[in-house]
């Protein structure tokens, strides 16, 4: 049975605080409350009995929603119900994350979703008067979430500014970056590194909160700093633990969640070198770059690498792509083997290009080429007759090797 405190809407008033609104809804209801914001952090929580669920505890411990429980209501598509719901929503109890019977309802600001409130319900004591209470206490509390959101925005934007600085070189000193960190509130790790995930689209203003939540609701995902460009999400992110492969693949992952929760499609994921020094920050965005650039490319070389540590040689390419601009000058076996091909219609270059990348391997190279082996033999003999080419040679390979994949970047 519901309690009122008085015949009015006891919800029509302002509020001192969240806290205050959270124990209204509570002394009301009759029931536990907790409101979160918009990436499921605890803004405010009411008292409750002893033996409450283990979800509301880890909540308030913790302060935040814990990942697998948000990640089972994706799972179960509450989430999106409580998204696209103007009313309170019902949720049954789910034993495997230790979650009671709830009430979930949105504070909405137009279009936008500011929070949540939550109300435990296990007892199935709240009635059609309660859930009306409930969606008034949610326009109650639009105000305050109002001012949290303002407040994290303004502190956004001086984060934004202060990173910016940081990877375009414009702080002039190791000291002022420290300085600057700590008026900020910002915690910067011993060691770092930047990251770029590149998406599909242009991150207009819904589709970087929809990946933001993604990212926020990640607890495992160590990002310390981030900012929008244009299609790219620049993040810093702590390096101080060197599991960097273990770290890729839960960035994957969160990528993988992105486009299933909201079809937002990350097509490349890139990270520079880790430093300790934040006057480095520029040169981690600039390898980070750099194998983003070899990632569009070279799609099939670069399919699996994300660090800039995993591309050997190939970090010398755009400079050996630079003397080439500079000192244009024409390899003169591979200039007769084209000549060739485009007066016979041969495909010779492919053919030696797919040969050397098979590590000269007849057997593995004919079943790329999807021909005889002695089809390539023959192929290969008019190779080395037409270009002037010794095989057995490992400068001569070495020397086409790198020709071909410039060739390969240029085109």
């Amino acid at each position: 049975m519901n309690v009122h405190l008085d015949p009015f809407d006891p919800f029509d008033r302002d509020f001192e605080s969240i806290e205050a609104i959270a124990d209204t809804i509570s002394q009301i209801l009759q029931c536990p409350v907790t409101i979160e914001d918009s990436n499921h952090r605890l803004l405010a929580y009411s008292t409750h009995a002893p033996d409450t669920d283990p979800v509301r505890i880890a909540t308030i411990i913790g302060r935040r929603v814990p990942e697998h429980v948000i990640s089972m209501l994706w799972r179960e598509g509450i989430i999106e119900q409580i998204m696209g719901s103007q009313v309170p929503v019902i949720i049954e109890p789910i034993d495997s994350i230790g979650l009671n019977r709830r009430i979930a309802v949105a504070i909405r600001h137009h279009q936008d979703i500011l929070g949540y409130i939550w109300v435990m319900d296990e007892h199935q004591g709240i009635d059609e008067q309660g859930l009306d209470d409930l969606n008034k206490a949610s326009h109650a509390a639009r105000g305050k979430l109002l001012q949290v959101q303002t407040q994290r925005r303004r502190r956004e934007e001086q984060s934004f500014e202060f990173f910016w600085g940081m990877l375009t070189g414009s702080m002039d000193s190791e000291h002022r970056i420290v300085d600057r960190a700590h008026q900020l509130g910002i915690t910067l790790p011993k060691s770092y590194r930047i990251m770029i995930i590149e998406f599909d689209t242009l991150l207009n203003e819904k589709l970087y909160e929809q990946v933001l939540y993604t990212i926020h609701t990640a607890q495992r995902h160590r990002k310390v700093l981030h900012v929008r460009q244009e299609q790219r999400l620049l993040v810093l992110i702590d390096a101080t633990d060197e599991d960097m492969d273990g770290h890729i693949a839960a960035w994957m992952l969160l990528m993988e969640r992105m486009q299933q929760r909201f079809g937002v499609k990350p097509i490349h994921l890139t990270s520079g070198l880790s430093y300790s020094l934040y006057m480095d920050v520029v040169k981690s965005y600039q390898e980070a770059i750099t194998v983003m650039n070899m990632k569009k490319h070279l799609p099939e070389e670069m399919r699996h690498l994300h660090r800039y540590e995993e591309l050997g040689w190939y970090r010398f390419l755009p400079t050996m792509m630079q003397e080439r601009r500079a000192r244009p000058m024409k390899h003169l076996s591979l200039s007769k083997l084209k000549e060739y091909d485009k007066e016979h219609q041969s495909g010779l270059v492919s053919t030696l290009s797919i040969f050397l990348q098979a590590d000269c391997n007849v057997k593995r190279a004919a079943e790329m080429l999807h021909i005889h082996s002695n089809t390539l033999m023959y192929r290969l003999k008019r190779i080395t007759d037409i270009g002037g080419i010794d095989l057995n040679d490992m400068e001569q390979k070495i020397s086409l090797y790198l020709e071909l994949k410039m060739d390969q970047w240029q085109s």
